[in-house]
C-alpha cells in the first residue's frame, strides 16, 4: 500500500470516526424535541452523550475491523485505544455526582440528599442497570491499571477485559435507553446498532482466534 494511499484512508477514517461517534450523535441531540435546561445540565448531558460514544468507539478499535484500521499501525491503535478508556472512564465514573451537580446553584433539594435518593431507588430498572454499568466500568478500570499486578497471562487478562467490555457497554446501552432523556426511539436505535456492530466486532476478532488454534491441533 502506498504511502499517499496510507493517509487517504486514515483521513478518511478520522473522518467516519468524528462524524459516527460526535456529530451524529450531536445532532440528534439538537433535533432532540425535549425541554431545554440551563446551559450547565445541558452541558453535562453533552459530555455524558459524547463519553458514551467515545467508549462505544473502542469496539471499533479491534483487530477485526480491518477495513477501518488496515493503515494504522497497532502500537498506534493500542495508544488510542488506552488514552480514550482512561480519560472518559475517568469522567463516566464522575456521572452520578455531575447529574446533581447543578443543585448547587439551584434551591431545594441538597445535592447530597439527592445523590442518596438516586443510589437508592432500587425499585427502578434503569438506575440499576446504570449501578450495574458503573460497577462493571470501575472493575473495568481498574483491572486495566493493574493489568501488569493480576495473576493472569497476557492472553487471558485480554479475554477477560473483552468480557467485562462487552458487559459494561450492554448495560450501559440499557441504561441509557431506558433512562436518558435525550433518548429518542430513533436515538436509542442509534445508540444499540452502534452498540451491536461493535460488539460483533469483538467477538469476531475472538471467534476468528478460537477457530485458528482448532484449526491448528
Amino acid at each position: 500500500m502506498g504511502i499517499i494511499m496510507e493517509k487517504l484512508i486514515k483521513k478518511y477514517n478520522i473522518i467516519i470516526a468524528i462524524v459516527v461517534f460526535i456529530g451524529i450523535p450531536l445532532l440528534f441531540y439538537s433535533l432532540g424535541n425535549y425541554p431545554r435546561r440551563s446551559i450547565l445540565k445541558e452541558s453535562i448531558s453533552i459530555l455524558t452523550i459524547l463519553a458514551l460514544f467515545q467508549m462505544l468507539s473502542q469496539f471499533y478499535l479491534a483487530r477485526s475491523n480491518k477495513v477501518m484500521l488496515q493503515a494504522n499501525k497497532m502500537a498506534s491503535v493500542v495508544k488510542v485505544h488506552k488514552f480514550i478508556g482512561y480519560f472518559f472512564v475517568s469522567i463516566l465514573l464522575l456521572h452520578p455526582i455531575l447529574i446533581v451537580f447543578p443543585r448547587y446553584f439551584e434551591s431545594g433539594v441538597e445535592p447530597i440528599t439527592a445523590l442518596i435518593a438516586l443510589l437508592t431507588s432500587f425499585d427502578n430498572t434503569g438506575v440499576l442497570l446504570g449501578m450495574i454499568a458503573y460497577v462493571l466500568m470501575l472493575i473495568l478500570g481498574l483491572t486495566s491499571l493493574m493489568r501488569n499486578k493480576l495473576p493472569l497471562s497476557y492472553k487471558s487478562w485480554r479475554v477477560f477485559h473483552g468480557i467485562l467490555s462487552v458487559l459494561f457497554i450492554g448495560f450501559a446501552t440499557c441504561h441509557v435507553i431506558s433512562l436518558g432523556r435525550h433518548s429518542s426511539f430513533p436515538f436509542s436505535l442509534y445508540i444499540a446498532g452502534v452498540a451491536f456492530f461493535g460488539v460483533l466486532f469483538l467477538l469476531k476478532m475472538y471467534f476468528s482466534k478460537l477457530i485458528k488454534r482448532k484449526g491448528d491441533i
